[in-house]
């Protein structure tokens, strides 16, 4: 379980994952050093990671998020090959374990080669069934993340907070340049650590200090580049997880999407396109919270015409995390 200094810290870097810990110990009110030592606690017992990922739209893939029904002998094996992919993120097990769920990156059309992994998994033994929905519109902010862990920061800490580390808006911008193949030490360093140092970095690539916060300011300002932070809510205390799937009538569907991202239990919602055409993440204390989630404030989200939900049974992988024995570790690719 975590605190209320811990949830600050969290809060804080969910807002601004590289801000330094003299700015966050300003938003939680405490010293750098225990602002410090509490996110090296957090990293080290694997509930934490920061991280930068390149955008993969660079490469002209977009998001799509996959259900994938699988035979009960072989999904511990179509599992463990799908999240050693690494245009695979967010899987896990669903519906008694029967079921994966998980986002990939993958193109549009079909003319990009024959590797393409919807097809591969509908060719694969142990794979029943594969149903997609191409992911559309993400309707949270650049910088909201679940916050349902406590309560959320006031608006002159987020205010601070964005000041020092203004997100752009990817939504407006053309298409992001791909990286160059100079930059391969600088992200590799990043997808690993996404709060390594300045003089780190330089470490690492040979790079003086002032050209590695060109570059990265470049990246990200073009929006090749961007930081994220990976959770693990069970670790937390917060044990349910659950997918909603559900149905609206087209014209309701960015004001119902837009609601539910000021839920606090929600980490995660989007317009998609498929069977249904709005999912959610949901995250909760236990099975009497989501009860209560879906009672009350999901039953007062007006627009909302049918809805599934498949619960979480095991947890596979994160943006750029696998989940191995209870703790997020570095993901460093590989097929």
């Amino acid at each position: 379980m975590i605190d209320a200094i811990d949830t600050q810290i969290l809060h804080c870097l969910q807002i601004a994952p590289r801000a330094p810990f003299r700015l966050i110990s300003e938003v939680a009110g405490v010293s750098e050093q225990t602002v410090a030592r509490r996110f090296q606690a957090l990293r080290r017992r694997g509930v934490l990671r920061v991280m930068g990922l390149v955008n993969p739209e660079v490469y002209g893939r977009a998001a799509w998020v996959a259900r994938i029904t699988c035979r009960p002998d072989r999904v511990d094996a179509v599992a463990d090959a799908l999240t050693r992919r690494p245009d695979v993120s967010y899987a896990h097990l669903a519906s008694g374990g029967a079921e994966i769920i998980c986002t990939l990156n993958a193109p549009i059309a079909e003319d990009h080669g024959p590797d393409l992994l919807p097809r591969r998994l509908q060719r694969s033994s142990g794979v029943l069934g594969v149903e997609m929905a191409l992911l559309l519109h993400a309707f949270s902010a650049p910088w909201a993340h679940w916050t349902g862990f406590g309560p959320p920061l006031s608006e002159a800490a987020v205010a601070l907070l964005t000041a020092h580390d203004p997100r752009p808006d990817l939504r407006s911008r053309p298409t992001p340049l791909p990286p160059k193949e100079e930059d391969a030490p600088l992200l590799a360093a990043l997808a690993e650590d996404g709060r390594a140092s300045y003089a780190r970095l330089a470490q690492l690539t040979g790079w003086s200090t002032n050209r590695v916060a060109r570059r990265l300011e470049a990246l990200e300002e073009s929006g090749t580049l961007y930081f994220d932070v990976d959770l693990l809510s069970q670790r937390l205390g917060w044990n349910l997880q659950a997918t909603l799937w559900m149905r609206t009538a087209p014209a309701s569907l960015h004001q119902v999407g837009s609601a539910l991202v000021h839920h606090p239990e929600v980490a995660f919602a989007a317009a998609i396109a498929g069977e249904h055409n709005l999912m959610a993440i949901v995250i909760c204390a236990d099975v009497q919270d989501f009860y209560r989630f879906l009672t009350t404030s999901l039953a007062a989200t007006t627009g909302i015409d049918s809805y599934a939900v498949s619960i979480r049974v095991r947890h596979l992988k994160q943006a750029a995390s696998l989940v191995n024995q209870g703790r997020l570790v570095h993901y460093s690719g590989g097929g």
